[in-house]
């Protein structure tokens, strides 16, 4: 019987294949009024843009509606994130509002400082695990979501739609 032996050095003169590291998280936007670092909710320009173009998708004025983000019991690990577009505050809601003006991408254009900020929306009882969070958009081929990076997180699904404190 032959035995046959595992290569685990890379041969003179052959060059490794480089390590691909994880995409960094694209820095994060704080809503309008509130000073950097605070423990509110925080967007990406990648969600931002994302969120605009839902929002004009479902025929939603941003000086109307916002995007509501909050939390419910269930899922793989006890609590899952959930999303969606709502006509109104609703009067104990946290508002977040995010400027448009930063996300054109025409340099100068006039047009962006006339559009009313974004707005989120979350409940009290959703604030209090989603405090210091800060929402993304990934675009890949295999997939288009939402990612909650949120620092109270202590395990979650494969997924990423739900979590546990």
């Amino acid at each position: 019987m032959a035995m046959v032996g595992l290569q685990t050095t890379t041969p003179t003169g052959a060059m490794a294949p480089p390590r691909a590291a994880p995409a960094p998280t694209p820095p994060a936007i704080a809503a309008d009024g509130e000073p950097a670092g605070a423990k509110g909710i925080q967007v990406t320009a990648r969600a931002l843009k994302r969120i605009r173009v839902a929002m004009a998708k479902e025929k939603i004025s941003p000086a109307a509606g916002g995007l509501r983000v909050g939390i419910t019991g269930g899922g793989c690990s006890g609590l899952s994130y959930n999303i969606k577009f709502d006509s109104q505050p609703r009067e104990r809601d946290r508002i977040y509002a995010f400027s448009q003006t930063h996300l054109n991408t025409k340099d100068g254009d006039p047009a962006a400082a006339d559009e009313p900020p974004l707005r989120i929306f979350v409940d009290p009882k959703s604030f209090l695990y989603l405090s210091g969070m800060t929402l993304d958009y990934e675009e890949t081929l295999m997939r288009q979501a939402f990612n909650f990076i949120n620092p109270h997180s202590t395990k979650s699904c494969g997924c990423g739609s739900s979590f546990s404190t």
